[in-house]
């Protein structure tokens, strides 16, 4: 097998097929230099110990929502804690693990092409000294940003921008991570939020995130932060030590699982990314499971990163929030109120019933709502630009 990126996707899943002995497995990472993106950081909520918790920064055992009005709602999503990790020590930990396994290889090279050959696929590189590297492999398994999305009736982004700051004095609550705090102001169109996740009582990743159709500009980013940090969070004097940077598609396009006989994707590429609230590290690692299953068995298919129904929902409510029927801040805030917190991150999971989803779904604004449903179906799918690349910090 080979592996085309080494980010959140590529990596959890050379993991996955490791761990299950199915294959040996090539990793085809990036040289040092203008390919390999920045430092990430990637979130999830988990249970219990997990397989990557050498590689986890920080966890969190409580959430909290601020309603546009300041209301403070705080949230136990026991048994499940919200946790981070940064892609320097996953690859770190992953890089470590293929080098232990008997089949795993990691390679530096830019790959080029992939092409369907006479037994699999066949994948040209080229390496850090220029020279040209064919690598042949029964199946490829390609993480890499497309040109451009397929068609879709909607197309939103999530853009944002955080610092890690440093206080002058201790000013967050290390046990609790804002999820969402919607005491910013907000833009003519979709919505804009803030995001703390505390490090240490003087240290936390302070982001500014935005739901709505263009990027904007890094001096806009970086206005909308000093804002957040200075007149909401009242973190008084503070220096930010690093920042990140990120656009991650919103979109009811189609993404093409398969690319030939031999070759699939995977990862945002694949359709991985929840359309609706950006999250992609826990789809990607479960959706590694999968895949890794369906090899073990002898299937031949891919199964798809996330179900029919959760894709219909995030359909409605993309569209919803892009004709302004529903207003962002206010239905979030009340889809957290009126929700079981727990029930609420297994419907962001897409691991929900029918019946629990029903339920929720009579949370929402019914009105709003149906009438999306009731005009998707006719709605065309049209191309958009390519935003740019980035990956969630969810």
């Amino acid at each position: 097998m080979v592996v085309l990126g080494g980010g959140a996707a590529g990596l959890g899943l050379a993991h996955r097929l490791i761990e299950t002995g199915t294959a040996t497995v090539t990793v085809v990472e990036p040289p040092d230099g203008p390919l390999r993106p920045p430092e990430r950081t990637w979130c999830y909520w988990d249970e219990g110990p997990g397989d990557f918790d050498e590689a986890v920064t920080a966890t969190w055992p409580l959430l909290r929502v601020h309603a546009p009005d300041g209301e403070a709602l705080t949230l136990d999503p026991a048994p499940a804690r919200y946790r981070m990790v940064r892609s320097t020590a996953f690859e770190r930990l992953v890089h470590a693990r293929l080098a232990e396994a008997p089949g795993g290889r990691l390679l530096r090279a830019a790959a080029d092409t992939v092409r369907e050959g006479p037994r699999g696929a066949e994948v040209r590189c080229t390496d850090p000294d220029g020279r040209a590297l064919t690598l042949r492999a029964r199946h490829v398994f390609d993480s890499r940003p497309l040109p451009a999305p397929p068609p879709a009736r909607t197309h939103l982004l999530q853009h944002f921008r955080g610092w890690f700051v440093r206080t002058a004095a201790d000013r967050f609550e290390t046990s609790v991570a804002d999820l969402m705090d919607f005491r910013v102001p907000q833009p003519r169109h979709g919505l804009a939020f803030g995001y703390v996740l505390p490090l240490a009582p003087d240290r936390a990743l302070v982001e500014y995130t935005e739901f709505s159709r263009t990027p904007l500009t890094t001096g806009a980013y970086e206005a909308a932060l000093g804002h957040y940090a200075r007149e909401v969070l009242g973190l008084g004097a503070f220096v930010v030590e690093a920042a990140e940077q990120g656009v991650i598609p919103m979109t009811d396009a189609r993404f093409p699982r398969r690319t030939g006989r031999s070759v699939f994707r995977i990862g945002t590429a694949g359709g991985a990314t929840r359309p609706a609230t950006g999250y992609t590290f826990a789809a990607a690692q479960r959706h590694s499971r999968a895949i890794a299953a369906a090899l073990r068995d002898g299937r031949g298919t891919v199964p798809p990163p996330h179900g029919r129904r959760a894709l219909a929902m995030d359909a409605v409510l993309l569209r919803a929030l892009d004709t302004g029927r529903v207003d962002g801040p206010a239905f979030f805030t009340d889809l957290f109120r009126r929700t079981p917190t727990h029930r609420l991150l297994r419907f962001l999971d897409g691991a929900t019933s029918l019946r629990e989803e029903w339920g929720i779904g009579l949370r929402t604004p019914v009105g709003p709502m149906l009438r999306t449903a009731v005009e998707l179906p006719f709605l065309p799918r049209r191309t958009h630009p390519a935003p740019g690349t980035g990956e969630s910090h969810r």
